[in-house]
């Protein structure tokens, strides 16, 4: 990885490293492969855990269904899967719940559970099937769903009512996302949420634990930044003492600067020696109200996984995981994931290390910027994000063309060492409870062998890998290697 990498160890908290190799495995393959082969693909790899979410799904058309794999707001559309769903590695699929739901424990909420079709009457029950299947085998078995998109069961469908939809300080909602989440301050995605849980900790007692997905405002573009001022924030900021409209008015007088005020001069500080953090500080002190609004993310986000923690365990889980997954460092200042707050609620933290994503992140940045503000310098601009981001390990392209979604056979565009440097940001905040490495299987296996081993020493011998529908027979065997029982 190299030699800058290995001087981050000494801040590590001391903690035991027990080996943990978990794969997420979605339900279409359960029922594509049967768990049979699944499961002995996933010992032949190696892997201590599987998680898996609680739907069935079948083939549609481009009318009644979504591509899979996601097309990730149109730069993703290259992407194809390495394991074939039905013979095609790209298509569009409808969903239906794998289990039928208490419907008691939704009494009066804005949000219900899906019902049952009949494809949770005919292939449903092979989703409980498999994490039987799984915990005879010595794996551990986890439920996957998303924090704040109802119904919660995958993240390409679903979404928020009007009046649950995060908004910009101006009142406007963002008009392009990539991540339909709703607000997390929204008593009715909460509700439903908590429900969903004590729902599974139900209908699948087997479980180790929860995993939960964009417990924060996923912060895929410039826009997604200056959420959330919706009115369920606004009733959460007067509970909490937080003086709405100062914080308003810095984060509006802020979005009005990064979209129309911007000019080098802006941008040059961010390319000194120290990075930018004396500017940093000053302009926070200048504007305090932009540091209130970042902590009222978090305590929004600290809320959320609060609720979810007290449902799992009022519903008999005391002693099952509760495991959020969270963008990366410093991606999570803007997302309201606060790793250190975050941790007081969860078992352990997965970090998301899906660097397919971040040079489209970059690019969508850049070209909100250049687009309000045409007098920029297109290198200087690159530049001062490429640092914001820290995703490089040197001298990056200057060039917002260059920033793509890399294509099956192309290596991700992400420094190790930054990786690295993530994770280890990430630990340091979240003080005794663990941080996974979750790293993402799409990609050619060279470059997927160097970041998984990456991932396994920068967590201590602690990933998750996402997901089976990338992993090739080869990828299968590179887990192997790279994630060896024995250390080394």
């Amino acid at each position: 990885i190299g030699p800058g990498w290995a001087g981050t160890m000494r801040y590590w908290p001391r903690m035991g490293s027990e080996r943990f190799v978990g794969i997420t495995v979605m339900p279409e393959y359960i029922q594509t492969e049967g768990i049979d082969r699944v499961l002995a693909n996933l010992v032949k790899a190696g892997a201590t855990a599987v998680a898996t979410s609680p739907y069935v799904m079948e083939p549609a058309d481009e009318k009644t269904g979504s591509r899979e794999p996601p097309i990730d707001a149109g730069a993703g559309k290259v992407r194809l899967l390495d394991r074939p769903l039905w013979g095609r590695r790209e298509l569009f699929v409808r969903t239906a719940p794998s289990f039928t739901a208490q419907r008691s424990l939704y009494a009066g909420l804005r949000y219900q559970p899906a019902p049952p079709t009949r494809l949770t009457e005919e292939q449903g029950g092979i989703v409980a099937g498999f994490i039987r299947a799984a915990r005879r085998l010595g794996l551990k078995a986890y439920l996957q769903i998303q924090a704040a998109i109802p119904p919660g069961y995958r993240v390409q469908f679903g979404g928020p009512q009007p009046g649950d939809t995060p908004l910009l300080p101006d009142g406007r909602i963002p008009p392009r996302r990539l991540a339909n989440n709703g607000s997390l301050a929204s008593p009715h995605i909460r509700g439903y949420t908590e429900a969903l849980i004590r729902d599974l900790a139900r209908a699948y007692p087997e479980i180790d634990g929860i995993r939960v997905d964009w417990p924060e405002y996923p912060p895929y573009f410039l826009d997604d930044v200056f959420l959330d001022f919706s009115p369920p924030a606004r009733a959460a900021a007067e509970r909490l003492g937080i003086a709405w409209e100062p914080m308003r008015q810095a984060a509006d007088g802020l979005y009005r600067l990064l979209n129309g005020g911007l000019r080098d001069t802006h941008l040059l500080p961010w390319l000194d020696p120290d990075g930018g953090r004396y500017l940093l500080a000053r302009r926070l002190s200048e504007q305090p109200g932009i540091g209130v609004f970042l902590r009222f993310k978090a305590l929004l986000a600290e809320e959320l996984l609060a609720g979810f923690r007290r449902a799992l365990s009022e519903a008999g889980g005391a002693a099952k995981e509760l495991m959020p997954n969270a963008f990366p460092p410093p991606f999570t200042l803007a997302s309201g994931l606060d790793f250190a707050r975050a941790a007081r609620h969860s078992t352990a933290i997965s970090v998301k290390l899906y660097t397919m994503h971040w040079p489209v992140i970059l690019r969508f940045y850049g070209e909100q910027l250049r687009k309000t503000n045409p007098g920029l310098s297109e290198p200087l601009l690159v530049k001062a994000l490429v640092n914001w981001f820290d995703i490089a390990d040197g001298e990056a392209p200057s060039s917002l063309a260059d920033y793509v979604y890399p294509e099956p056979g192309d290596p991700h565009p992400a420094g190790l060492r930054a990786q690295a440097r993530k994770i280890v940001q990430a630990q340091n905040e979240a003080g005794d409870t663990p941080v996974y490495a979750l790293a993402h299987g799409y990609g050619p296996a060279g470059d997927f062998r160097r970041r998984l081993n990456m991932a396994y020493r920068a967590a201590r011998r602690r990933v998750w890998i996402n997901r089976y529908g990338y992993l090739s027979d080869e990828k299968l065997e590179v887990i192997a290697q790279a994630c060896p029982a024995k250390a080394g």
